[in-house]
């Protein structure tokens, strides 16, 4: 594992690359962001947009993903501000917290909105979550997948003009300039970075007897049906500069909650509030990718520059590895299977490429915290 000069991330992150002077890909994002993007013609972009989509649309003018977390709440509000019609759509977890229940039903309320929030039958959710997990190492996958068709197709069905979703993952967190720059989220982006751990719906019919009429809620708009009506889909992101703390104030402003109870992954009390299961979602990367989602977290602090490098390392190694064993047993519960069975495999996806056994214990060869308590 190699690490980036400039923040904490190493390139077992995926979309993370390490340029010839040893800064990653993530970094030059943020560079982007501050010095290569024009913001305001960006603006003016997304008011055109809006004209378009307020000219094409008969019912509805935007479709949002929502969750009920902070960057929900500040989508909803800059399409309330540019004066567009919303229709949210929210892929219900199966572990849903209380306070995510509360956040979703308040930005509802209080911003003013019709809402869909869309269950899946949870058995069917529940062999997905456990094929995902067995054979990828994820339990991810039927999550990703929901959250980016349903609102695909509801906005196909319902020929709604727009699709607005959050943060660009790859302005954010890493990718190549090209992606980084872009700001259409369509069926091929999907494809390659809606964290399906490069498998197709098609993949998963048959697995713990899944059928194809079972996955139906999964599935994508065929492009048949979007040579009939293409929506279009893009990131909030990419038109105006995103900020998770500035977020996270203006939905408190509007009635955000975040979570006072103990972290369980990471620094921030008012991100993955809303669902039990992210916790292991960002857990598991410790087995495939040797990181936490403390490494992210603190590497966009260094960013900002509320922290430097060393700081960062320090606050890494007070925080540990926060295992969300609460979630786990909340997890095990829902698949109806044992812990021991949720060990036994996370720990077969263990990446033997970056982790070796060391007298009995894996360990990372040159980890970042040369004092790690393994």
């Amino acid at each position: 594992m190699k690490y980036c000069k400039t923040c904490i991330l190493p390139d077992t992150r995926p979309g993370i690359f390490l340029d010839e002077e040893g800064i990653c890909s993530g970094c030059h994002g943020y560079h982007d962001k501050t010095t290569t993007i024009d913001w305001r013609d960006r603006a003016l972009k997304f008011e055109q947009l809006i004209s378009w989509a307020k000219n094409k649309s008969t019912t509805y003018d935007c479709i949002i993903p929502v969750s009920g977390g902070k960057d929900s709440w500040y989508q909803v509000i800059k399409a309330k501000e540019a004066n567009l019609k919303v229709l949210c759509v929210t892929w219900k977890t199966p572990g849903r917290t209380d306070i995510g229940q509360k956040n979703l039903d308040a930005l509802v309320a209080k911003l003013n909105v019709d809402h869909i929030d869309f269950t899946i039958d949870p058995e069917v959710e529940k062999k997905f979550m456990i094929a995902s997990f067995e054979r990828k190492g994820a339990t991810g996958i039927p999550m990703h997948m929901a959250i980016f068709s349903i609102p695909m197709r509801l906005a196909n069905q319902f020929k709604i003009p727009l699709v607005i979703w959050g943060e660009n993952p790859q302005l954010e967190y890493g990718g190549n300039k090209k992606e980084r720059l872009a700001n259409n989220l369509n069926l091929e982006w999907i494809s390659r970075y809606g964290v399906t751990n490069c498998t197709s719906l098609n993949d998963w019919i048959g697995q713990q007897g899944l059928t194809s009429s079972e996955l139906e809620a999964y599935r994508l708009p065929t492009k048949e049906q979007l040579n009939l009506f293409n929506p279009r889909s893009i990131f909030l992101g990419s038109f105006f500069e995103w900020n998770s703390w500035d977020n996270a104030e203006l939905a408190k402003q509007h009635g955000f909650e975040s979570n006072p109870i103990h972290l369980k992954t990471g620094l921030w009390h008012f991100a993955d509030v809303d669902c039990h299961f992210i916790s292991i979602h960002h857990f598991l990367k410790w087995f495939k990718f040797g990181i936490t989602r403390s490494f992210d977290n603190l590497s966009l602090e260094i960013r900002q520059g509320f922290i430097n490098r060393d700081i960062a390392k320090k606050k890494l190694t007070e925080l540990g590895l926060q295992q969300p064993y609460e979630d786990i047993e909340k997890f095990c519960e829902f698949t109806g299977k044992t812990q021991k069975w949720f060990w036994d495999v996370a720990e077969s996806h263990r990446n033997k490429e970056i982790w070796k056994l060391v007298d009995g214990t894996w360990k990372i060869p040159d980890f970042l915290i040369e004092d790690w308590e393994w």
